[in-house]
Parts: structure tokens; C-alpha cells; sequence
């Protein structure tokens, strides 16, 4: 987890448990490495994949950690020390927004604008700090389930999702406000300011920045203070690869499988069984394997490389890099548009499931499921994407349509970034539909007006109908 806490011209406070190396004008407070990926690590195993054994209790886990996790860094003596120092003055708020808005105190704390950064595709949760949630007749949900066009049952659990969402974040929200209470009292004190409640912070963001591109996900309608920046961390032109991985690639005949299961759940997590099924597999391609693999492994086959670390943007890069076997991260799955590699995925949990479903959908690579067959099914996923041209065609196709762009995409989040900082907020780009109750962007009170309106109407016309034929019964009678 990371967040940066302010940007100005001059300088940049960076709040993570994860530094960097020291740049000018860069200021760095490192929190303490959270358990969170530990807890990840154990709720979410290879094991528990194939056995089908998550439980919805480890699901509300995930968001506890993530509460622990903001928790910890508002908590944070240096934090808070920045926080209550007068002389700290920053432009502008930009804090990673996972599933918590406990971060959105900060911008009231040093006057500044929020913008809340997104490390997913748009969905329900994040779009509605801006503007309203997707609709889940034909929009993705953070469980990435089905993809466009629905049925009429995926639409049901669809929308079923969303309200379990709802009243998910509506329980998380009572602990978020006591955290948020302690953790920024000081601070509004020692400035001498009320202290807002967070249901007032919550929706103050200025605009998103979202990990996101169409090429990679959906053509959504979108409000203008969301600003998809999709593929900003890759660098323009990659790094030059080291010695050992630059003599594999130039050295491979028949081209280079990369293998990453990205790092919170670790290759290593695997049961004996399909480990050793892989290496059997992969010993019989005539294809050349760089696994990134956090253990030691004996007998291993010559045509794989075992490294616990890999470059892995300058691997893709690579013209003898012919596909890609990916957790389906996000930032996996876009550096595999930018550099045109097709992909074969593994998901595992989050959002991956939805990332390699949207990278299926759109035809530039295929999924693989953990369990038994893993070992059989990888083999025959990775003689159909190599042996059918389809897959390499359509990803430099998408590829083409990532990289058009009028700018690129860390441009693009420095302008956004300044634009905020100019206008004082952006406040002419946020959405009147924020402020909007649900049962006004429904029409239900002009369905029930209308609806009184019809049924007075229609009694109007009973009661006069029914007058007139009275009266005209009695004058009948009068005449007999």
C-alpha cells in the first residue's frame, strides 16, 4: 500500500511502506510494512484455489486489512507530526483509495484538494466518490464475475453484488469514522478547526486517477473528473535488461514463456503436485521458461530459469518474448498491451478473475483455472495461443489502441494533477449526479405524483361519470 500525501512545485512528501530511492525535493516517511500481505498470503492459497475453500469471512477479512492498513498510517508518529505542524503546507492530496476514505482527511487538514488514485477498473464503489454507481445491467463489478452482454441471471447476481457492496460499506463505514475521528483530532485541534464528519470528506475528492484504459476494459460512460491514466508506471523506454536475462532472450531459438504469479501469492505456494507437473510440462516444450519463482528447485529443466526476480518490463519488451502467463494483475495485464504480448492468465483473487475475463473477451489470450489439470490444461492453453496467429494479431491490435493516445499517460496525470492545483479543486468538473438522492435519479417522485395524478384523474372521471348517469336515472324516474 502506498500513499502520496502532497505535491507541490518545489516539493513532493511521499508516506509509504515501501521507499524509493532518494530523489530531490523527494521527502519520504516510511510506515511499518502492514501484515497485510502476510494475512493475503494466508487467506488467499494456491491449496484454498483449488479446493474451492475461500470463505465469506476471509473476503470481510480483506477489507478489515485494508482498515488496518489506513489505520496504521494515519497513526504514525511522523504522520501525525506532519499533521500538526503548522508550517507544512501542501497543493494537493493524492492517496490511494482501497476501499476505505479514511486518507480523505488530509485535505481538509492542509487545505488542499484530494484526488483519490484507483489502482482498478472503474466500478461502483470508487465512481460513486465522484458521481453515481455503475449501472449492472451491462457494467463489470470489483468481482468481475461475467462480462457484457448479460443474461438475466448474471444481471440478478450482478446486481445482487452491488447491494451486497452497499451493505458491506455501510458496516466498514461505522469503524472508518472512529478511526478517522482519533487519528485526525489532534490535528483539527491544534489548527483550531471543527472537525467535519468523514460521510461529509467522503465525497470530496476533486477527480480520480484510475489504473485504467479502453483498451483494456470497457467503454463505460465515465464522469469527466475520472481520468483513466492506464499504463502511467511503465517507462517510455525500458530499462536495458541485465546480462543473464539479455544472453536467455537473445540466445532462445523458438522464443521466451515468462512466468509471474506477481508477489502476494507466491509460486512457491503451490502444492508438490502441480509444481512438479509444471516442470514436466515445461521440460517438454521447445520453448525456453524464465519462472519467477521464490524458492530453490532442484532438478530443474534446462530450458527454465528459476529467479526470484525478474525485469519483468524489459522481459515483455523483448521481440523473442512470445507470451505472457500472468496472475492478471492489472499493471500485468497492461504492460502486456503496451509491449503486444499475448497472454495466458492464472487469477487468483481481487481483481485478476475480471482482468483476464476482459482479456479473454477481447481475444488476446486465454484462462486457466487452478486445480489437478493445472500442469495439462497450461500445455494445451500454450499450444493454442502460440499456434494460432489470432491471439499475437488481436493483442497488437489492442496494443495500437492503448498506445494512441494525444498524450501519454504519465503526461496526462501531471496535467490533471497541475489542472486541480490551478483551478483550485476542478470544481467545474464534478458531477451534478453526486449530489443527487437515488429515489430523485430513479424519477420515483415524478412516477408517484403522476401515478396520484392518473388515480385522482381517474376517480375525477368515475365520480363524474357516475354523477351524470345518477342524474340522468332520476330525471328518467321523474318522467314515469
Amino acid at each position: 500500500m502506498t500513499l502520496m500525501i502532497g505535491v507541490t512545485v518545489s516539493e513532493l512528501t511521499y508516506i509509504t511502506p515501501y521507499p524509493k530511492t532518494p530523489a530531490p525535493n523527494l521527502r519520504v516517511i516510511q510506515i511499518a510494512e502492514h501484515a497485510f500481505e502476510e494475512k493475503m498470503n494466508s487467506m488467499f492459497t494456491i491449496e484454498k484455489l483449488i479446493d474451492n475453500t475461500f470463505a465469506l469471512k476471509e473476503m470481510f477479512s480483506i477489507l478489515k486489512s485494508f482498515i488496518d492498513t489506513a489505520n496504521d498510517t494515519v497513526s504514525n508518529t511522523e504522520v501525525q507530526q506532519l499533521m500538526l505542524d503548522p508550517q507544512t503546507h501542501f497543493d494537493v492530496v493524492i492517496a490511494e483509495w482501497m476501499l476505505t476514505e479514511i486518507f480523505s482527511g488530509f485535505s481538509t487538514i492542509f487545505n488542499c484538494p484530494l484526488i483519490w488514485s484507483s489502482s482498478m477498473e472503474p466500478h461502483s464503489p470508487i465512481l460513486q466518490l465522484i458521481d453515481e454507481m455503475v449501472h449492472p445491467a451491462y457494467s463489470s463489478n470489483m468481482l468481475g464475475l461475467f462480462e457484457p452482454p448479460y443474461n438475466f441471471f448474471q444481471r440478478a447476481i450482478n446486481t445482487l453484488i452491488e447491494i451486497g457492496l452497499k451493505v458491506a460499506k455501510w458496516f466498514s463505514a461505522l469503524i472508518e469514522e472512529q478511526i478517522y475521528k482519533e487519528a485526525f483530532a489532534a490535528a483539527f485541534k491544534a489548527k483550531d478547526l471543527v472537525q467535519p464528519s468523514l460521510e461529509e470528506l467522503r465525497y470530496s475528492a476533486a477527480l480520480v486517477l484510475g489504473n485504467s484504459h479502453v483498451s483494456s476494459g470497457a467503454p463505460l460512460k465515465l464522469p469527466q473528473n475520472y481520468k483513466a491514466i492506464g499504463g502511467y508506471h511503465i517507462d517510455e523506454q525500458s530499462k536495458p535488461l541485465p546480462k543473464e536475462f539479455k544472453n536467455i532472450l537473445d540466445n532462445s531459438k523458438h522464443g521466451v514463456i515468462y512466468f509471474s504469479l506477481g508477489s502476494i501469492v507466491p509460486s512457491k505456494s503451490m502444492p508438490a503436485e502441480i509444481k512438479n507437473g509444471l516442470f514436466e510440462m515445461f521440460r517438454n516444450l521447445k520453448y525456453t521458461v524464465i519462472w519467477k519463482f521464490e524458492d530453490e528447485f532442484q532438478n530443474v529443466p534446462d530450458n527454465v530459469h528459476i529467479v526470484k526476480w525478474a525485469p519483468q518490463q524489459s522481459i515483455l519488451a523483448h521481440p523473442n518474448c512470445i507470451l505472457f502467463i500472468t496472475h492478471g494483475g492489472l499493471l500485468s495485464t497492461t504492460e502486456t498491451l503496451h509491449h503486444g504480448v499475448p497472454i495466458i492468465g492464472m487469477p487468483i483473487f481481487g481483481d485478476q478473475a475480471m482482468n483476464v475475463k476482459k482479456a479473454v473477451h477481447k481475444g488476446i489470450g486465454l484462462e486457466v483455472k487452478f486445480d489437478s489439470d493445472t500442469p495439462k490444461n497450461l500445455k494445451a492453453a500454450i499450444n493454442e495461443v502460440l499456434s494460432n496467429q489470432k491471439y499475437r494479431d488481436r493483442v497488437k491490435e489492442l496494443s495500437l489502441i492503448y498506445h494512441d493516445r494525444p498524450v501519454s499517460p504519465g503526461a496526462e496525470l501531471v496535467h490533471w494533477v497541475e489542472h486541480v492545483v490551478k483551478t483550485k479543486g476542478a470544481l467545474h468538473l464534478r458531477s451534478p449526479a453526486l449530489h443527487v438522492p437515488l429515489y430523485q435519479k430513479l424519477l420515483l417522485d415524478i412516477i408517484f405524483v403522476s401515478l396520484l395524478l392518473f388515480l385522482g384523474f381517474v376517480f375525477f372521471v368515475k365520480f363524474m361519470l357516475t354523477r351524470y348517469l345518477k342524474k340522468k336515472t332520476d330525471i328518467r324516474k321523474k318522467t314515469l
